[in-house]
């Protein structure tokens, strides 16, 4: 016997009934799709799709649904409709040439409870000041970073200082990653604080543990089921609790560096991206995202983007050079020939060393370090792909879908820097390469990414020779966040 008949009145249980069915007809009302709306797997009543999708590999799911329901199609995360795109002619289509429809960030509970809404950061915010935020830090980073003759001295000096960490080693196997991630996060580091940080030192090992974890956290399942159901999340114990307590943690260390800035900034002579901005809050009142709370949560967007990417990219060349024994000998013949090694790289030497060029892009296509992208909203109703996206609508690139599209890849599921050389072994670029995505929302830290990868690959791969234990290849599926990361792993440094 069914409970209720035990407990309700006739009354009360035929208004229960008529009141769940009333719910019901109102929720398919209110989740019809318009017409002419792109198509997509079936999904669960206020559930949505959220539980279909593979949790360690999203994107493959995802990518593997285009297959299915075309380049253009829709998933639903609880109640929340959102379109992805796909494969690299739609992709375009949307970030490049109806860039500014897509410009804009959707709410996001997660993103509002970090950032307070889309008026704070360089990632999450919108409108003027977004516009005028990124301005401002792209500035900052030709002031301070790759336009300033003496950062490519600097990632050099930095590249000396990851050598003989690797050289202290003595030819055992090692974790690389911290060393990596200690190397690249100390570039940024300088832009925005205006210094390096010894290797050893516990603040920049904290920081990189708290972002390490955001970032994946971010990226995570747990991150979906908190953007469709918050209130229920925010009552719940569980992984996703990190991504606020780490934010926390690091908008705590940088703030504790803005104070020290604070009490010796010289209005004239402003030393690092934090003092121009300490400049420009005086000079504009709050205005703009120009006060001390946007200074941190920029801050932190800038060191994520500017230590995760990077350094992920690095560990990535490690592993697929050592699982290639032939092409990590080709790059060193040709460091050999046009460097030596004693001689540091300069960014001059790229256009010589075009077999190498094509080796670090064929890395950043292969490693795939941000499998999706930012979700977008559309400014205004759009057709895309034939179909009609109404205006707020969450849409989402998937940039997965473009480094391996197979009408654009000779062979897109194997590591071959032959993607980026002609006939006569000249270095071509090519459109579909988009690791840093494109349009208005491209990464504003490209330019100093390229110059860091040029680099720091060149540095390590001129002074070792790189290997693990024999017969061994390491894992190249790696595991995803907002960010793909390799699976742990030891490796050989030999001198040369």
């Amino acid at each position: 016997m069914w409970l209720p008949d035990l407990f309700l009145p006739p009354g009360v249980k035929g208004l229960l009934i008529f009141i769940l069915a009333l719910l019901l007809i109102v929720y398919l009302i209110t989740t019809k799709d318009p017409p002419n709306f792109p198509p997509g797997p079936p999904s669960l009543p206020l559930l949505g799709n959220v539980f279909s999708i593979e949790a360690q590999h999203p994107h493959i799911y995802l990518t593997k649904l285009a297959d299915v329901y075309g380049n253009v199609f829709c998933i639903r995360l609880g109640r929340h409709k959102t379109v992805f795109v796909s494969g690299w002619k739609m992709v375009k289509e949307a970030l490049v040439n109806q860039a500014e429809n897509f410009v804009e960030r959707p709410y996001s509970p997660m993103v509002t409870r970090i950032y307070s809404g889309n008026s704070a950061g360089l990632f999450f915010s919108n409108g003027h000041v977004w516009r005028r935020q990124r301005r401002f830090a792209m500035a900052m980073l030709r002031t301070f970073g790759h336009a300033n003759s003496s950062m490519e001295q600097r990632i050099c000096e930095e590249s000396r200082h990851l050598q003989e960490a690797i050289e202290k080693e003595k030819g055992e196997p090692f974790d690389p990653v911290p060393l990596l991630n200690y190397a690249v996060a100390n570039i940024i580091s300088q832009i925005v604080f205006g210094k390096r940080f010894d290797y050893c030192d516990r603040t920049l090992q904290n920081m990189l543990r708290n972002l390490t974890e955001m970032a994946y956290l971010e990226g995570s399942v747990w991150a979906l089921l908190y953007d469709s159901f918050p209130t229920l999340m925010k009552l719940l114990p569980g992984p996703h609790n990190g991504i606020f307590s780490n934010s926390k943690c690091l908008e705590a260390s940088i703030r504790a560096e803005v104070e020290k800035h604070k009490m010796d900034l010289d209005p004239s002579n402003p030393r690092d991206y934090i003092d121009s901005f300490l400049i420009e809050t005086h000079n504009r009142n709050g205005e703009l995202g120009f006060h001390d709370n946007n200074l941190v949560l920029c801050c932190l967007d800038l060191f994520l983007a500017g230590s995760e990417t990077t350094s992920k990219t690095l560990q990535w060349g490690l592993i697929y050079l050592i699982n290639n024994r032939h092409i990590q000998d080709k790059v060193h013949s040709e460091i050999d020939a046009m460097i030596g090694r004693t001689r540091h790289p300069t960014m001059a030497d790229k256009p010589n060393l075009p077999y190498t060029d094509a080796v670090i892009h064929e890395i950043q296509r292969m490693g795939n370090i941000v499998p999706l992208n930012g979700l977008r909203t559309t400014a205004k109703d759009v057709m895309l792909g034939g179909f009609l996206i109404p205006k707020g609508t969450s849409v989402m690139p998937n940039l997965t879908s473009v480094l391996f599209d197979k009408t654009e890849w000779e062979t897109p599921d194997t590591f071959n820097p032959q993607h980026f050389l002609d006939t006569d072994g000249k270095f071509v670029r090519r459109e579909a390469f988009l690791p840093f995505s494109a349009g208005k929302r491209a990464c504003l830290g490209e330019g100093l990414a390229k110059v860091e990868l040029f680099l720091f690959f060149v540095c390590l791969f001129q002074k070792f020779e790189f290997s693990t234990l024999d017969g061994v290849k390491l894992e190249t599926e790696g595991i995803t966040g907002a960010t793909r990361s390799p699976f742990p792993f030891k490796i050989y440094a030999k001198a040369r």
